[in-house]
């Protein structure tokens, strides 16, 4: 498998969403896709480049990814692993948003900002969202920069964060009844700052949560 290649920058293409490069490796000529924000951010003229490398192998093709850097690769590794995303709308998520941009919109199931990418609509958005969040958080926090704010401040402040997988479950709930990852995120800690909600009762916390939503709707 190829995993890595730093060569000559020999050709840039873009065909309709497409987008990708030729490297010239040792008189071997490379092709990679790529995505758009990489690309667009391309040095000019044909500079030597290193790319991280996924390959993927069919009964047909030989396909290769690029990207700057292995947390990006491994960022579009577990895009792929998730049912019905492949590897032109993982592309497409990584060049719609930065890779800090879209692993907070998982962890936070912003769904309306995953939706901006193109092909993923609220369904796939919402799968990501359950199926990545707490992996993600815990693989790429520290590399990203994605300090679990959020969730340091519901066990400092209030001792009575909701259990495991509750919190992802509320998320999703508060996002589908039409209410912002900002807002979701400021009423759960509301909840347990108040200490109203019992840490497993998922009812309690999702009452709680729309008392504490609908107050400051009426405000």
């Amino acid at each position: 498998m190829i995993g890595w290649l730093q060569g000559q920058l020999a050709d840039r293409w873009h065909q309709a969403s497409r987008y990708g490069v030729l490297l010239v490796v040792a008189g071997v000529g490379y092709e990679l896709a790529l995505a758009r924000r990489h690309w667009e951010q391309l040095p000019a003229g044909s500079p030597e480049l290193s790319l991280h490398v996924h390959q993927v192998v069919r009964e047909d093709s030989w396909i290769l990814y690029g990207f700057e850097s292995r947390a990006n690769r491994d960022l579009f590794r577990e895009l792929v692993a998730v049912s019905g995303v492949g590897p032109q709308m993982a592309l497409g998520l990584l060049g719609q948003l930065s890779a800090e941009e879209l692993v907070r919109a998982i962890v936070q199931a912003d769904l309306r900002l995953l939706c901006q990418a193109p092909g993923v609509g609220k369904r796939t958005a919402e799968r990501l969202s359950v199926e990545l969040r707490t992996r993600l958080q815990e693989r790429f926090g520290a590399a990203l920069a994605l300090a679990p704010a959020d969730d340091l401040e519901l066990t400092e402040r209030g001792g009575g964060a909701p259990a495991a997988g509750l919190r992802d479950e509320l998320q999703l709930t508060l996002t589908a009844l039409g209410y912002e990852p900002l807002e979701i995120n400021r009423a759960l800690r509301a909840v347990a700052q108040l200490g109203q909600a019992p840490a497993g009762d998922g009812e309690a916390w999702l009452r709680e949560s729309l008392r504490w939503l609908s107050r400051g709707e009426a405000a």
